[in-house]
């Protein structure tokens, strides 16, 4: 049963009655249309009205725009929808989650490494007065998987570390403070990725722990941030086999599913054990997690019948929709489910006031709004917490700090920062200028136009050219891609350290925290975890000892490796 006056929603007779007569004028089509929350890629208007007069969405994401027009396709959603939308934004690392040209205050991994539980209630102010300018109040974050494996390829910087403590004491402040905002969290993924090093994106991955480690772990950071009073769950599409047994002892293998499509996890775990009272939302259904477990005809209706209540992204939403309303059809889906469903969805939307903003048409606020994006405070904060994480791993050879009377000619080798769909930022050009502000000489490593001569020119050319060699990597984590490596330019490994014994050298990180895996020897090794300009310019201070090194490492850079210490 759904309690609406207790925690998360605390509804009022009022609100009560604003859900409950809204449901009662639902027909059946229009409650299963508020059960999606498809993902927005263009801003013409006769399409939006396909989803908000059409369909009638509950919900929808856009990738980030610049500022003003996200803000006024969310106000022509708003206003052509009858019931008030959840407007959602991937609000992992500030306010870039919702528009392009908003505040990147730092990867969770980076708020981590500061180690300071005020930097991730930062980081979640940022997020909903940013988001919240240009019409969000549903933010997909915080993230609260906890990066075991450091061969996970999705994970990573996404997460406030390795460290359940720390995981619990960062993700319950970023939930506490977006709220104090009145906007929605979704914590995620349940039942918890960075166990397995498979990407859910790519496949069905797993939460091999067992009872008692994830009651230890997962379990204690979900129960901390549910008592923190999270409106939403997304669940991931990650098997638990050791609860699913646990739950349902005569269960199968083939029948253990993903939690998005698993009722023991959903109903017996999260609603029961956990207490979890407000709306569970899928993960992204187009993930391969999701559509290999099951035909996609039954696996639609199935996870709103498991005990979900919002169905995010889609194949195709016209297709989906129909899969849905078969599910009911045959028996699948049972409109009982479906009103259960509609009701926390209009509970979540009634906890954050928006059938009255609705009504005073203040759902998404106007063009003033928007000069909070990158605003001096937010500014200010990110170059506080970028300070702040910069994390030196191991300096064996003592280089540090660098200066151009020592070191002034400087080989600079550059890893990824390609822009691409996923997107990628490219700080080269900027770390180059910064470098040689500070009166260093900088010879930018040319993979695409080798010279082969230069590579087997020998030792003493290399030292009577160069004073240092810096590694500037920023291979950065994103969905569909199998693991988070460096591979080294052809031929022969050309750009690789080869020489880390010849000339001093220092390996940086803006990106994956775990290269030592693949330059073990290096002496001189740097974590910094997100590629912004900020952190670039906190990283300078400390390469010439300006600025002392405060982040602690939030994970085993060393991957647990002897020789990477060295």
């Amino acid at each position: 049963m759904i309690n609406l006056k207790a925690q998360p929603f605390h509804l009022n007779d009022e609100e009560i009655k604003w859900v409950t007569q809204t449901l009662a004028s639902m027909d059946v089509a229009t409650k299963v249309g508020q059960l999606f929350c498809p993902i927005g890629f263009t801003d013409d208007k006769e399409q939006l009205a396909l989803l908000t007069q059409g369909i009638k969405i509950g919900g929808i994401m856009f990738r980030p725009g610049p500022g003003e027009s996200v803000q006024e396709t969310h106000r022509y959603l708003q206003e052509t929808s009858d019931i008030p939308l959840l407007i959602a934004a991937n609000l992992e690392a500030g306010g870039n989650g919702s528009a392009v040209d908003g505040t990147f205050f730092g990867k969770q991994l980076q708020v981590a490494a500061t180690d300071n539980t005020e930097m991730a209630r930062k980081l979640g102010t940022i997020a909903a007065r940013e988001g919240g300018a240009v019409g969000c109040n549903w933010a997909f974050a915080p993230i609260l998987d906890i990066d075991y494996n450091f061969r996970n390829p999705i994970t990573n910087v996404r997460t406030f570390g390795s460290n359940p403590e720390r995981v619990t004491r960062m993700s319950k402040a970023y939930t506490q403070v977006i709220q104090e905002h009145g906007m929605a969290v979704s914590i995620k993924h349940f039942p918890g990725d960075g166990v397995d090093e498979r990407d859910q994106h790519l496949l069905t991955s797993i939460n091999s722990l067992s009872i008692e480690e994830w009651d230890n772990t997962f379990g204690k950071v979900y129960q901390e941030c549910i008592e923190a009073g999270a409106h939403t769950v997304m669940v991931g599409h990650i098997a638990h086999p050791a609860y699913s047994r646990h739950l349902r002892p005569d269960i199968a293998d083939l029948e253990i599913m993903p939690a998005t499509l698993a009722p023991e996890l959903l109903n017996d775990l999260l609603r029961e054990k956990l207490g979890f009272n407000g709306l569970i939302t899928t993960d992204a259904t187009p993930m391969a997690g999701f559509t290999m477990a099951m035909k996609r005809e039954l696996a639609v209706p199935t996870s709103i019948a498991a005990g979900c209540d919002m169905f995010l992204f889609n194949k195709n939403l016209e297709e989906d929709f129909g899969f849905m309303m078969k599910g009911i059809e045959t028996g699948i889906l049972t409109e009982a489910r479906v009103d259960e469903a509609v009701t926390r969805i209009l509970g979540v939307k009634a906890a954050l006031g928006l059938h009255r903003k609705k009504q005073e048409g203040t759902l998404v606020p106007g063009k003033e709004a928007l000069a909070v994006l990158r605003c001096e405070e937010h500014v200010g904060w990110a170059q506080e917490c970028a300070d702040q994480s910069v994390t030196l791993v191991k300096d064996t050879q003592q280089l540090l700090p660098i200066n151009p009377e020592r070191h002034k000619r400087l080989l600079l080798f550059t890893l990824g920062g390609e822009e691409g769909l996923f997107g990628g930022s490219d700080i080269a050009p900027y770390f180059i200028s910064k470098l040689e502000a500070e009166g260093f000489e900088v010879n930018l490593y040319d993979k695409k136009n080798l010279d082969l001569r230069a590579m087997f020119s020998g030792v003493k050319a290399l030292t009577d050219q160069y004073d240092a060699a810096v590694y500037l990597s920023n291979l950065e984590t994103h969905s569909n891609q199998t693991v988070v490596r460096i591979n080294w330019a052809p031929p022969f490994g050309a750009d690789m350290p080869w020489f880390i014994a010849e000339l001093p050298t220092v390996f940086i990180s803006v990106a994956n925290p775990y290269h030592l895996l693949d330059v073990p020897r290096v002496p001189t090794f740097i974590n910094a975890y997100s590629p912004s300009d900020y952190v670039v310019d906190a990283l300078l201070e400390k390469l010439v000892g300006r600025s002392s090194f405060k982040g602690v490492n939030p994970v085993d850079p060393f991957c647990g490796y002897w020789d990477t210490r060295l």
